[in-house]
């Protein structure tokens, strides 16, 4: 499809807020990661409903990188912008960082890239509208975001060379 993010007027990026609570925390008394990567996942989900009008499967999550921990009673934001586009997929970067709310102080927490794919009611890919970089820094993303894809393609191609268990 080669719509522009301009024709469609969809949004390109969203933010989820999450209030950490009791229930989110893991033995050493921070949020759980896996709490965390739920709510990746679910802010790259509604990032690429959004921008494509169609449901979306994840097929990718790359580079997590947990940089600080994040505290009960912090407001945490979850971030998600399409980076890239492919005919059906696209790619999200998510980026969330905790406030603590008593004194409005801010860090990044953690970082990655995730992939959707559009499908249809059928569990078919479908075209997705096309994103253009409009900055250097959309354009450094979309860079990013090709380059990592590059590596995927090298590590199943070694994948796939590795024998078997059958064939062992």
């Amino acid at each position: 499809m080669s719509t522009t993010a301009a024709e469609t007027s969809r949004p390109r990026e969203i933010t989820l807020r999450f209030l950490a609570e009791p229930g989110d925390v893991n033995f050493g008394g921070k949020v759980h990661g896996g709490a965390v990567m739920k709510w990746i996942d679910q802010a790259g989900y509604a990032c690429a409903v959004g921008w494509s009008g169609y449901y979306c499967v994840t097929v990718y999550v790359g580079g997590i990188r947990f940089y600080k921990p994040i505290f009960i009673g912090q407001v945490v934001d979850v971030k998600a912008s399409v980076v890239h586009t492919g005919s059906s997929s696209m790619h999200i970067a998510v980026e969330v960082s905790a406030t603590d709310p008593r004194t409005g102080a801010r860090k990044l927490t953690t970082r990655c890239l995730i992939v959707f794919v559009a499908v249809d009611g059928g569990g078919d890919s479908v075209g997705v509208p096309a994103w253009v970089p409009q900055t250097d820094e959309d354009k450094r993303l979309e860079q990013y975001a090709m380059h990592m894809a590059q590596l995927r393609k090298e590590e199943d191609n070694e994948l796939l060379s590795l024998p078997t268990p059958a064939n062992r």
